[in-house]
C-alpha cells in the first residue's frame, strides 16, 4: 500500500501538469475533481480548496491549484474559506454548482462512492447467484459473450476475478513517461499504419496525441484482429512498455481498450479482466456492476469466525476486488476470497476422503512391537523414522480409519516403516496388503518385506497377473483362509477372486499412479490406509492434493549414504557423456541411460527414442552388453530384462520412465538422462534416485538439447541440489501445480486467487478450520452452516466432482 508521501506525490505531478498547461481541466481524464475523489482522500484541506475546480474560470483556477501545490509542499496557505468567498470566484452560485454535480453524477451511474453500500437498489427481478446469464437483459448479444468466457450464472461473474487491476486514478501525461517504463495512458488516434518489417511479420502502428500536441507511438506485432480497433479519431487507453527513440517514443501495446463513457473505465483503480476478442472491458465492467448492485450476497461465514480469522464480509470482498476504492481495501478483499477458495477445497477434499472419518480396524501396536520389529533390523531407524513410526502407531490404535500419508525422498526408509506397521497388523491377527503400481516394483517391495517379515514368522506373498495358474490358486487360497498374513501385489490384488480374510491394513505406494476406483476396491472393507510417496511433494501441495490424508515427513536421511553427483551437459558435448559411463562400466559399474519417448515423433523430432539410441550405442559403445527397457513391452519381458540387468547379464540399460520410481540395482553407479529439459524437475530427481543404491560414489548426468537461460536456470537446480523438497519448491514456482505429476488425479482445481508456491500458511489455517467445522457438524445439517453447505455444493458442482454432502 503506498505511503501518504508516496500519494503526495502522485496527487502533486498533474497538478503541477495542469498548471502548466493553462489550467484547462484536461490533465487527468474526467477532471481534477475526479482525481481528488480518489487520491486527495487524505489531503482533505487541498479538496476543500479545489472544490467547484470545473466551474472555475482559469484565473480562479491558478490561484487554488498554487495554494494546493503549496499546501502538499508544507507551506503556510491562505484558509481554505476565504479562498472560496474570493472574488475571482465564478458568478455562478452554489446551488447551480450542487445541481451541475448533482446531473454529472446522475448521468453516470457507477457503485456507490463509499467503498461499500449497506443497502441495495429496489430489484426489478429476483436475482440470485445462480440466476443464469441468459435470464438477465444485460443487452444485444450479451448472453453469446458471458457464454464465450463461461459466465453462465450470476456467480460466475462475481467470481470471474480480474487478472490484474491498473490504477487510473492520475493517468500520467504523455510528456511525462519515461524510457523502460511501464505506463497506461489515454489519447486519441491522430494515425494508424500496418507494415511487414520481414516476410511472416506484421506491426500494427497507432499514433495516439493528447489535448497538448504530446504524441506517441503504440505498436503491435503479428496481431492482425487488432487492427479493426484502430479507427482515427477514437480514444484508446493503451498500457505497455516505453522505448524512447531520440526525441519519439513507442509503446509495445501489452492491454488496450477504448476509453469508455462509464466511470467504471477512468479516474479510479480499473479491474482489467480475461476477455476474447470482440468482448469489452467496458462490457465486462458493466455486466459485474449490475450484478454486484442487483444480486444479494448472504455470507456462509459467520461474524464471529470472520473476526477470528480478521476477515471481511463477502459482499464487501466481492465489491472490493471488482470496484476497489484504495489499495489496502483490494488486498483485504483477496485475502478474504483466497482464504475461501482454500476452505471449499479442503472441505471438498476432507468430506470426500471419507476414510478419514470412518470407524476402521483397532490394534495393540504396542511399543514393544516397535522395538521388536527395530532389533531384527541390521540397521537403527533415523529420528524421522522412529517420529513417523510413532505417528502411525497412534492412528492404528485409534478406533478411527487410518488414513496417513508418509512422504520421504528417495532412500529415506519409507519401506521400513510400513513394514514396521505391517508387522504390528499381524501381530493382532490382521492381514496386510501393499499395492504398488508396476510389477517391477511390486517384486522389489516383497523381496524386501519378506527380508524383513520372514524372520519375525510373518508369511508374505506376492501376487501379480502374469504368475501360472498353479501358483496363483494357491495364493488366493492363502489370502482366503487367512494363511498368508501379508500379500504384496500389483492391481492383481483387486481383481475378481481376491477375497481377504481379515485385511486390516492396506499400504499404497505411489497412490497418484492409481485410479479412484482402483484403491475404492481395496479399501471396502474399511482397513487402515497407510499411502508412501517416493515423489518428493511441496508442503501445500500436500495439504491439498492429499489434503484427506494426514502428513507424516521422513525428512532425514540414514547415515552413510553418499550424495549423488550431478553434471548438466549439452548436446554437443553427448560423447563426454558416453566415454564417462564406458569407464565405469570397465569398472565393473553398470549404467542407465534414460529418454522420453518410446518411438519417433514427427512432432519431437529431437527427442531421442529409447529404440534409436539402443542402436546407436550397441555401435558407439561395442564392448558394452546393452539392453532395452520400455513400458509397451509385454510384461514377462520386462521383468526378464530387469531381473537379469540385476544379476550384471547387463552393463547398460536403455530405458523409458518405467525405471523411474523404486528399482534398486545397487551395482549401477551412472545415470545418463538425454532431453533433461523435457522432464520436470522433480522427476529428473525421481530418476537420479535410481543410482547411489549401492555404497559406491554415484553419478547422473543431465543432456539438455535446449541452451538457453531460462532451460539452464532450471536444470541447475538439479545440478546444484540433492534435497527433494527443496526441488519440488522449485519446481512447482517453475512448472506449476497443474503440471507437476499426478496433481492432475488428485483433483486440486484450478485455483483463481491461490499461490500453491507461497500459501502454506493460509492453507494450514483453512485446513484447520476445515477440520473443526466438520467435528463439529460432520453433514453440515445444523442451521448456521446451511449457507456454507449450499454453497460449498455450488462450488463442488461447478469443478465437476462427486456430490460431497
Amino acid at each position: 500500500m503506498p505511503t501518504l508521501e508516496e500519494f503526495k506525490e502522485k496527487l502533486r505531478r498533474p497538478l503541477e501538469r495542469e498548471l502548466l498547461t493553462g489550467c484547462q481541466n484536461r490533465v487527468v481524464a474526467g477532471g481534477l475533481e475526479k482525481l481528488l475523489e480518489n487520491l486527495g482522500k487524505p489531503f482533505p484541506k487541498v479538496r476543500e480548496i479545489l472544490h467547484g475546480y470545473d466551474l472555475l474560470d482559469v484565473d480562479s483556477r491558478a490561484k487554488r491549484l498554487q495554494a494546493a501545490l503549496e499546501l502538499l509542499r508544507g507551506q503556510a496557505v491562505s484558509s481554505p474559506a476565504r479562498l472560496v468567498s474570493s472574488p475571482t470566484h465564478t458568478t455562478v452560485n452554489q446551488a447551480t454548482a450542487n445541481q451541475a454535480t448533482a446531473n454529472q453524477t446522475a448521468a453516470k451511474p457507477v457503485p456507490s462512492s463509499t467503498p461499500f453500500p449497506s443497502a441495495k437498489p429496489p430489484m426489478s427481478v429476483n436475482w440470485t447467484l445462480e440466476t443464469e446469464t441468459e435470464k438477465i437483459p444485460f443487452g444485444h448479444g450479451s448472453t453469446k459473450k458471458l457464454h464465450t468466457l463461461g459466465l453462465h450464472k450470476l456467480r460466475d461473474v462475481l467470481h470471474n476475478y480480474p487478472r490484474r487491476h491498473e490504477d487510473r486514478r492520475a493517468l500520467p501525461s504523455l510528456e511525462d513517461v519515461e524510457d523502460g517504463e511501464k505506463v497506461t495512458v489515454v489519447g486519441k488516434i491522430v494515425a494508424k499504419k500496418r507494415h511487414a518489417p520481414r516476410p511472416g511479420m506484421l506491426v500494427l502502428e497507432a499514433t495516439l496525441e493528447n489535448h497538448f500536441g504530446f504524441r506517441v507511438k503504440c505498436s503491435w506485432f503479428q496481431q492482425p484482429w487488432v487492427e479493426r480497433f484502430l479507427k482515427e479519431g477514437s480514444r484508446l487507453i493503451v498500457t505497455g512498455k516505453v522505448k524512447r527513440f531520440g526525441r519519439s517514443l513507442q509503446i509495445g501495446v501489452e492491454h488496450f481498450e477504448e476509453e469508455g463513457e462509464s466511470s467504471l473505465d477512468t479516474g479510479r483503480i480499473v479491474s482489467v479482466y480475461d476477455g476474447k476478442d470482440g468482448i469489452s472491458q467496458t462490457f465486462l465492467r458493466q455486466v459485474t456492476a449490475k450484478t454486484l448492485e442487483s444480486t444479494p450476497i448472504s455470507d456462509y461465514l459467520p461474524d464471529a469466525l470472520r473476526k477470528k480469522h480478521d476477515l471481511m464480509p463477502l459482499e464487501h470482498a466481492l465489491n472490493a476486488i471488482h470496484f476497489p476504492p484504495d489499495e489496502q481495501q483490494l488486498t483485504r478483499a483477496m485475502n478474504r476470497l483466497r482464504f475461501d477458495e482454500y476452505l471449499f477445497l479442503e472441505l471438498r477434499i476432507l468430506l470426500q476422503g471419507e476414510d478419514s472419518v470412518l470407524l476402521g480396524k483397532r490394534f495393540a501396536a504396542e511399543e514393544a512391537d516397535m522395538n521388536a520389529f527395530e532389533a531384527s533390523l541390521p540397521f537403527k531407524f533415523t529420528g524421522a523414522q522412529k517420529r513417523v513410526v510413532l505417528e502411525v502407531a497412534r492412528d492404528m490404535r485409534s478406533e478411527q480409519q487410518m488414513a496417513r500419508l508418509v512422504q520421504g525422498d528417495v532412500g529415506s526408509g519409507k519401506t521400513a516403516v510400513a513394514a514396521c506397521a505391517l508387522y504390528m497388523a499381524a501381530r493382532d491377527g490382521y492381514q496386510g496388503a501393499l499395492m504398488a503400481p508396476t510389477e517391477i516394483l511390486a517384486r522389489q517391495h516383497f523381496q524386501n518385506l519378506n527380508h524383513y517379515l520372514f524372520p519375525l514368522g510373518v508369511k508374505v506373498s506376492l501376487l501379480y497377473g502374469a504368475m501360472n495358474v498353479r501358483d496363483k490358486r494357491a495364493t488366493l487360497e492363502g489370502i482366503r483362509t487367512g494363511e498368508i498374513q501379508v500379500v504384496v501385489g500389483t492391481q492383481a490384488l483387486i481383481q475378481e477372486g481376491v477375497e481377504f480374510n481379515n485385511l486390516g491394513l492396506a499400504v499404497i505406494d505411489e497412490e497418484h499412479r492409481f485410479g479412484v476406483q482402483q484403491r475404492r476396491a481395496l479399501l471396502k472393507s474399511r482397513p487402515d490406509v497407510l499411502v508412501m510417496s517416493a515423489t518428493p511433494i511441496p508442503r501445500s501441495l500436500a495439504l491439498t492434493a492429499y489434503g484427506d490424508l494426514e502428513l507424516s515427513v521422513i525428512d532425514e536421511m540414514p547415515p552413510g549414504r553418499t550424495p549423488i553427483e550431478t553434471k548438466l551437459l549439452y548436446d554437443t558435448h553427448r560423447q563426454q557423456a558416453y566415454g564417462f559411463a564406458m569407464a565405469q562400466i570397465r569398472a565393473g559399474s553398470q549404467v542407465y541411460v534414460v529418454t522420453a519417448m518410446i518411438e519417433e515423433s514427427e512432432t519431437l523430432l529431437e527427442i531421442q527414442a529409447a529404440t534409436q539410441l539402443f542402436e546407436d550405442l550397441k555401435q558407439i559403445l561395442p564392448e558394452a552388453r546393452i539392453a532395452l527397457l520400455h513400458g509397451k513391452m509385454k510384461p514377462q519381458d520386462k521383468d526378464d530384462t530387469m531381473r537379469r540387468f540385476k544379476a550384471h547379464e547387463f552393463d547398460l540399460l536403455v530405458s523409458t520412465t518405467v525405471i523411474e520410481v523404486g528399482v534398486d540395482v545397487p551395482n549401477a553407479t551412472v545415470m545418463v538422462i538425454e532431453n533433461a529439459e523435457r522432464f520436470g524437475l522433480a522427476q529428473l530427481h525421481q530418476l537420479r534416485g535410481r543410482v547411489g543404491r549401492g555404497t559406491a560414489q554415484s553419478y547422473c548426468i543431465l543432456v539438455s538439447g535446449d541452451a538457453t537461460q531460462k532451460t539452464k536456470k532450471r536444470l541447475k537446480v538439479i545440478e546444484g541440489s540433492t534435497d527433494g523438497f527443496a526441488i519440488a519448491e522449485a519446481d512447482l514456482k517453475l512448472r506449476g501445480p497443474g503440471e507437476i505429476r499426478g496433481t492432475r488425479q488428485s483433483g486440486v482445481p484450478d485455483l483463481k486467487l491461490g499461490d500453491l508456491v507461497n500459501d502454506v500458511d493460509i492453507i494450514e489455517e483453512t485446513r484447520e478450520l476445515a477440520k473443526s467445522i466438520l467435528k463439529a457438524d460432520r453433514t453440515l445439517e445444523r442451521r448456521e452452516n446451511a449457507f456454507l453447505k449450499a454453497e460449498l455444493q455450488a462450488r463442488s458442482s461447478v469443478v465437476a466432482v462427486r456430490e460431497v454432502i
